[in-house]
Order: structure tokens, then sequence, then C-alpha cells
């Protein structure tokens, strides 16, 4: 089996000793993706920003491994407050191909850097 480090200038670089995504045997799996500007490299403000620019974040990175956001098989968001699951689900629902892939959503979750929300995929890659 072969793992591949995936990394793209067009999403935050990683914050820790982890890389954006590994491919291996077909699959893209994806670190959590914040909702911070790659630019910038500041979060975004509100759950409504940090939502969109971890999706952003998120089809960037599936895109430097070859697969988007229409080959996503399984998400998991992590987020800080339950009471924004209606306004996460709404813009998640916006990125996401139909059938929507599997998903998990614990809630309450205290991540680093007082961000708001981080979400993690499996893709497929086509043609692999």
């Amino acid at each position: 089996m072969t793992r591949t480090a995936v990394s793209t200038d067009k999403a935050p670089a990683a914050l820790g000793p982890y890389s954006q995504a590994i491919t291996a045997n077909g699959f893209v799996f994806c670190s959590g993706t914040a909702g911070i500007d790659h630019v910038t490299g500041l979060p975004g403000e509100g759950i409504e920003a940090q939502t969109e620019l971890a999706l952003r974040n998120l089809a960037a990175i599936l895109e430097a491994a070859g697969a988007s956001m229409s080959t996503i098989v399984k998400t998991t968001i992590f987020y800080a407050n339950v009471d924004d699951f209606a306004t996460i689900n709404e813009i998640y629902a916006r990125h996401m191909p139909d059938p929507a892939p599997a998903r998990s959503a614990p809630a309450n979750v205290r991540l680093p850097r007082g961000l708001l929300i981080s979400i993690e995929a499996i893709a497929l890659i086509p043609d692999a």
C-alpha cells in the first residue's frame, strides 16, 4: 500500500504534525479542516463564515488529491456550539452532492485557537 501526503496552498497549512490529507488505495482521507482563511491565516467571523471557509478549504484539498466534493463518502463535523447545528446544516447542504455522504456531527467540541468548526472527510479518487 502506498500512502501519499496531499498539500495545497489553497487551504491553510496543517496546525501540527499531520497532513492536510493522505491518499491510499483510491481514497483520500482529509484531516479536520477549519474555517480559516488560507490567505490571511485568520478564522472567519462567526459560524457562518467559518463553515463556508471550512468547506471551501476542504474542496481545495480534495481537488489537490484528484477528488472533489462530489466524491465524498463520509464526513465528520466537529463544532463548538450545538445551537449552531441548523446554520451549519443549511450551509453544508449547499456544498454536498446528492445523495449526501454519510455523516457524523459531534457538538460542543472544544477546538484549538477558539475555532468554531472543523470538518474531516473521506472521498473516492476517480480513476484511481
